[in-house]
């Protein structure tokens, strides 16, 4: 199973890093009590409202592979075949940056996409949505570590 949880650690990296490509965009603009230029919150929002609202139902494979891994972890879990400790660091990096997607990522996205906020709201959630991404990136690099070092592909066995 961690050949397979490593794909979608990996599929989960790459949606992270599309996010990025755009997100990023505020890293040049940090000044907290300042709004993002237009041109760049216009880029970011046009992003998000592809990304989550237009694309749909191909924006839900996104949500079926976190869904999917987080299944696959837990019935690790239960089975009690792979290590406790590999178990339960692996749903602590994939569960953290998937809560915070559901709970605070996606919706604020969602939000931005719809550019019905203040520029110095859309700002926040621009930064907001950055921020959390740079943090799910690291984790789930983590998690996808920890699989392939599960399964041999970083150790050796």
């Amino acid at each position: 199973m961690q050949a397979w949880l490593a794909a979608a650690g990996g599929f989960l990296l790459a949606v992270l890093w599309m996010d990025l490509i755009f997100d990023v965009q505020v890293l040049r603009h940090p000044a907290r009590g300042d709004d993002v230029p237009e041109p760049v919150l216009a880029s970011i929002a046009a992003y998000y409202r592809r990304a989550t609202t237009d694309s749909r139902p191909m924006s839900h494979l996104i949500g079926g592979v976190m869904v999917a891994t987080l299944a696959v972890l837990l019935a690790e879990l239960v089975r009690g075949d792979e290590s406790r400790s590999v178990v339960g660091a692996s749903l602590a990096l994939a569960g953290a940056p998937i809560a915070l997607a559901y709970v605070r990522v996606v919706p604020n996205a969602i939000r931005l996409g719809r550019r019905t906020d203040t520029s110095s709201t859309q700002s926040a959630l621009a930064r907001a949505i950055c921020r959390d991404h740079l943090l799910c990136f690291a984790m789930v690099l983590a998690f996808v570590a920890l699989q392939l070092w599960a399964a041999g592909g970083l150790h050796g066995a």
